[in-house]
C-alpha cells in the first residue's frame, strides 16, 4: 500500500493544499479591515479629509485592497510551493506582472491595431482582478516544484535551482497569456453571466449563494464560490468596496452580513442543544468542547470547530444548518441591514462594520442573531434526540483524554502522554490514533484542520483520534484524513512534524 495514490488522490489532494494556502492571502484582510475601522471611527463623515490620522490609517488600508490580485499570486506561490520557498513567492510576482502587463488593455490594443476604448472589457479588469491572480500563483508554483531543482552546467551554475524558477517562470507566461488572449474573455464572460444571474435574483440570490457557500465547506471548494462575490473576480468585489467605503449603502455587504447572525449567534445556539441533549457522563467533556468552539465562532466567525462536531456525525443537522445559513442571508438582504469582514464574521468585525460609511442598520444583524440563536437550538434540540443522532456527547468515542482513561479499564482506551506539553501531547495521541509514523504519508494544515495524507486506512482508529479531544474527523478521501483540532491547530501541526 505504501506509496500507492491514484490520481484521484492527487487531485483531492492538491485541491486540500490549494484550500490551506487561499489562508495565506486571506489572513492580510483583517489588517486592511482594522485599518479602515479606526480610520472610519476617527473620521466618520470626512473619510481622512478632517483628520490626518485617519486619512494614513484609510490609505493603508486601502494600500491591501487595491493590490490583492498581487497579493493572491505571491500567497498561493508561496504556499502551494512544496517548501514554503522565498523563490517560489518571487515567481508569482514575476508570472502575475508579466501576464497582466502582456494582456493590459492597452497591449490588447496594439496588438489588434485597434483602440483601447474598442478592447475587450475582459481585458480592461485584468490589473486587479484576483481570479488572474490565483491561476499565476497556482501555475507559479507548479513550476517551482517541478523546476527548483534543475542543475544547468557549471558556467550557468548561478542560475541553478531555484534561481531558475523565475526566469522560466517569466517565459512560461508568455504562452500562458497567449491562452488567455483567447480564453479569458469566454471566461470572464461567462462568470460575469452567472454572477449577474444571482445579482438579478436580489436577496434570493443572496441566499442561494450562503446555502451554496455551507454545503461546500467539507470539501474546501467554497473558495471558489467566494471568489466571485467576494473579490473583483466579475465585478461584484463584495469585501474590499465594503472595506474601503467605495460600494452602495444598503447593497454592498449583502454576500457577507447574513453570516454574522449565523456565525455569532446560530451554531452557539446549536451548541447549547448539542451540550443539553449530551448523555451526562459525557456532558463534561461535550461541555468543554462545545463552548471553546462557541467562543471561537462568536469571537473570531471561525466555525469549523463547531461545523465539524456534527457535519459527519449528524449530516441531516449540516443540511439544516446550511439551509439556515441561506434564510440568513436571505433575510439580511431583504431588509439591507449589511455588515462586512475582513477575516470573517465575527464580533470583531462586528465592531469594526459599526463606522464603516455603507454599513446599514448593523445592529439588527445582532437581532436577527438572537432569533437564529433561538431557531437553532429549538430545532437541533428537537432533531437530536428525536432521531437519535451522534453529536459530541451522544457518540461514546467523543470523550476527553481525561474521561477516557478513567473507563472501566477496556483495552481499547488510551494511554496518557506522559509528554509535558499539551500540543504534544494532543499530537502525539492523533499520531497513535493515524497508524503510527509508518502510517503517515504528509501532514499539512489550514484554519483549524490537520489535513492527512495517510497510506493505509484500515489503520486508522477514530476513537483515539477523538480521545485527543479534537473536534471532528473527516475523510474526504480514501488515502486523505481531515483532524478538526481548532484555532491551535498550527502548534499541533508542527509538534506532529516534529515527530515524523
Amino acid at each position: 500500500m505504501k506509496g500507492k495514490s491514484t490520481k484521484g488522490t492527487g487531485a483531492f489532494r492538491y485541491i486540500q493544499n490549494m484550500g490551506r494556502s487561499f489562508m495565506l492571502p486571506v489572513a492580510v484582510l483583517p489588517a486592511a479591515a482594522i485599518l479602515l475601522g479606526i480610520g472610519y471611527a476617527i473620521d466618520p463623515d470626512g473619510w481622512g479629509e478632517n483628520n490626518l490620522a485617519a486619512a494614513i490609517l484609510i490609505n493603508a488600508g486601502n494600500a491591501i485592497l487595491n493590490y490583492l490580485a498581487l497579493i493572491f499570486a505571491v500567497g498561493l506561490a508561496f504556499g502551494m510551493s512544496k517548501d514554503k520557498s522565498g523563490a517560489a513567492a518571487l515567481s508569482g510576482l514575476v508570472s502575475f506582472l508579466v501576464v497582466i502587463t502582456l494582456l493590459s488593455a492597452d497591449a490588447v490594443a496594439m496588438y489588434t491595431g485597434t483602440s483601447p476604448d474598442e478592447v475587450n472589457a475582459a481585458f480592461g479588469v485584468i490589473e486587479n482582478n484576483v481570479l488572474i491572480g490565483i491561476v499565476t500563483g497556482l501555475i507559479a508554483a507548479a513550476l517551482y516544484n517541478k523546476f527548483s531543482d534543475v542543475k544547468l552546467p557549471e558556467y550557468l551554475a548561478f542560475f541553478s535551482g531555484r534561481r531558475a524558477v523565475p526566469i522560466i517562470a517569466s517565459f512560461v507566461m508568455i504562452f500562458v497569456s497567449l491562452v488567455l488572449f483567447f480564453l479569458w474573455p469566454l471566461l470572464y464572460g461567462a462568470l460575469v453571466t452567472f454572477g449577474e444571474w444571482i445579482l438579478n435574483m436580489g436577496a434570493l440570490g443572496a441566499g442561494i449563494y450562503g446555502f451554496a457557500n455551507r454545503l461546500l465547506i467539507p470539501t474546501g471548494l467554497h473558495h471558489a464560490l467566494n471568489s466571485i462575490f467576494w473579490w473583483d473576480t466579475v465585478g461584484i468585489n463584495d469585501i474590499p468596496n465594503f472595506l474601503s467605503g467605495s460600494g452602495e449603502q444598503g447593497i454592498t455587504g449583502r454576500y457577507q452580513a447574513g453570516f454574522f447572525p449565523i456565525m455569532m449567534f446560530g451554531l452557539p445556539g446549536a451548541a447549547l442543544a448539542m451540550y443539553h441533549t449530551a448523555k451526562s457522563k459525557y456532558k463534561k467533556a461535550a461541555g468543554s468542547l462545545l463552548l471553546t468552539a462557541s467562543l471561537t465562532a462568536f469571537l473570531t466567525g471561525v466555525t469549523e470547530p463547531l461545523e465539524f462536531s456534527f457535519m459527519f456525525l449528524a449530516p441531516l443537522l449540516y443540511v439544516v444548518h446550511a439551509l439556515l445559513t441561506g434564510i440568513s442571508m436571505f433575510i439580511a438582504a431583504t431588509f439591507e441591514w449589511t455588515a462586512g469582514f475582513g477575516f470573517s464574521a465575527g464580533l470583531v468585525d462586528m465592531v469594526l462594520s459599526l463606522n464603516n460609511p455603507v454599513a446599514n442598520q448593523p445592529w439588527m444583524l445582532l437581532v436577527q442573531g438572537v432569533f437564529f440563536f433561538i431557531l437553532y437550538y429549538v430545532i437541533f434540540r428537537a432533531l437530536i434526540p428525536a432521531l437519535d443522532l451522534k453529536t459530541p456527547g451522544r457518540d461514546d468515542a467523543v470523550l476527553s483524554t481525561e474521561e477516557a482513561t478513567e473507563d472501566d479499564g477496556d483495552e481499547d482506551t488510551v494511554r496518557p502522554s506522559h509528554a509535558d506539553d499539551k500540543y504534544t501531547r494532543k499530537a502525539d495521541q492523533i499520531l497513535i490514533g493515524l497508524g503510527g509514523r509508518e502510517n503517515i504519508d504528509t501532514v499539512d494544515y489550514c484554519t483549524t484542520r490537520l489535513r492527512i495524507n495517510i497510506h493505509d486506512e484500515s489503520k486508522v482508529d477514530e476513537g483515539q483520534i477523538k480521545a485527543a479531544g479534537v473536534h471532528g474527523i473527516a475523510k474526504p478521501g480514501k488515502n486523505n484524513i481531515q483532524v478538526v483540532v481548532g484555532t491551535e491547530v498550527e502548534h499541533v501541526a508542527e509538534e506532529m512534524k516534529k515527530m515524523l
